[in-house]
């Protein structure tokens, strides 16, 4: 399956942006979709992670109550709304995909991704 990240910028802190990642080669109803984000110096880590039907999620502490990750699978499309940013939420953002019924937080654990898309939160 190929990624396509999108929708990234700059915003004031306090500010919103929603990030979409389009799917296509393969049936995206059989993919668990995943956003990662990763600062300059740091470690790739788990922001949040959406099962195939859209029933189950699971958020990194970080974001829980701030960010909101959906899909419509008649768009081949996977989203991750942000509100409430930090500048600590400052990264690149990456959308990645795996074949599974499993809701999975570890990078490793994703077969594909997006090229990422860049945020930026001023102060």
């Amino acid at each position: 399956v190929q990624l396509q990240a999108s929708g990234g910028g700059l915003v004031q802190a306090g500010g919103s942006l929603r990030l979409s990642c389009a799917a296509s080669g393969r049936t995206f109803t059989n993919y668990l979709m995943g956003w990662f984000r990763q600062a300059p110096g740091k470690e790739r880590e788990f922001v949040a992670a959406i099962n195939w039907s859209g029933i189950s999620t699971t958020y990194a502490d970080s974001v829980k109550g701030r960010f909101t990750i959906s899909r419509d699978n008649a768009k081949n499309t996977a989203y991750l709304q942000m509100n409430s940013l930090k500048p600590e939420d400052a990264a690149v953002y990456y959308c990645a995909a795996r074949r599974t019924v499993m809701v999975l937080t570890t990078w490793r654990d994703y077969d594909y991704w997006g090229q990422g898309t860049q945020v930026t939160v001023s102060s």
